[in-house]
């Protein structure tokens, strides 16, 4: 049976005065949207510290879920993590998913002062981290001895109200990536692989359908060889390029940082699951789609959340 769609926004871009900002953050709410997503990053214009957006988020809403999409392990200890995460889910009464990846645009790592360390550790360091984050979602407290993080006897506090913990999504491309997440998330967010964390057209390629089949079917393998029901895990992706021709928004596209790569290849526009091009019936008819072929229920359709309502107003919870 498929699971229902859910459907994210990306948070609003900040402006002031501060209170606009919020007022947009509950109309996205109001439109029906099931989460609202912060990343993490320091340099290319971004603003808020997810974490501390996260929570503005919370407090402005009732029902809406935040996700950070996704925070980068490297940014933070995992005790530091779980122990933000724990606090947001007690405090909003149970509305967070905590997203995390190993990290990868270089020029964060460059502007901040962090050692760009290879694929292979990276990966090595987020999955210690995921080990240990879950550990202190528990009621017990946690001993880890690891390559790279030790911890000693730490009762992980506070207790969060989603148990055992808020669901953890962790985002990649590669199939050691994809493969962590099968093994430790509650949530894969199935991404392009970025090799040397930069955005290019070979990047966008990694977006094609079969490339896409291909990833959910590493997942789904690694899932069963870790003795997981490969069906419990519920997949992620992102719309970069999203035009909805009778929308009714003023906007014609809604363009990421990816689109001007995929509207360049035809293919890719024609079937990538990244490219979402149409009237509302017809990209409804095409989400159905590729639930039905890849498995994904959880989209997030881009920063234009008016042109894409009608869409999550037909689909959200069906």
């Amino acid at each position: 049976m498929a699971r229902p769609f859910r459907f994210i926004a990306p948070i609003p871009r900040v402006r002031e005065p501060i209170g606009a900002w919020l007022d947009e953050i509950r109309r996205i709410e109001d439109l029906g949207f099931d989460t609202i997503a912060i990343s993490d990053h320091f340099t290319q214009g971004w603003v808020m510290e997810p974490l501390v957006a996260m929570g503005a988020a919370l407090d402005a809403t009732s029902r809406l879920r935040v996700v950070s999409l996704v925070l980068g392990n490297d940014y933070r200890h995992p005790v530091l993590t779980h122990k933000a995460i724990a606090a947001l889910d007690l405090l909003s009464g149970g509305r967070v998913e905590l997203g995390i990846g190993a990290g990868w645009m270089a020029s964060d790592y460059a502007a901040a002062g962090i050692p760009f360390a290879p694929a292979a550790v990276r990966l090595a360091r987020l999955e210690e981290a995921l080990t240990i984050i879950a550990g202190l979602f528990g009621e017990a407290p946690v001993t880890f001895v690891g390559e790279h993080y030790q911890i000693e006897a730490l009762d992980g506090l506070p207790k969060p109200i989603q148990r055992p913990h808020p669901p953890i999504l962790v985002g990649g491309g590669g199939p050691r990536a994809l493969a962590i997440g099968a093994r430790h998330a509650d949530i894969v967010g199935i991404h392009a692989r970025l090799p040397g964390g930069h955005l290019t057209p070979l990047a966008a390629a990694d977006l094609g359908a079969e490339r896409i089949a291909g990833k959910v079917g590493w997942v789904r393998a690694a899932a069963a060889e870790a003795g997981r029901d490969p069906d419990a895990i519920e997949l992620q992706t992102t719309v970069y390029l999203c035009q909805v021709a009778d929308s009714g928004s003023a906007a014609t596209a809604a363009r990421s940082s990816f689109a001007s790569f995929l509207s360049a290849d035809p293919d890719l526009v024609a079937s990538s699951p990244a490219v979402l091009v149409g009237s509302v019936s017809e990209c409804v008819e095409a989400l159905v789609a590729r639930r039905e072929r890849f498995g994904i229920s959880y989209w997030n359709l881009g920063s234009d959340v008016d042109a894409v309502a009608p869409i999550v107003a037909r689909l959200a919870g069906r």
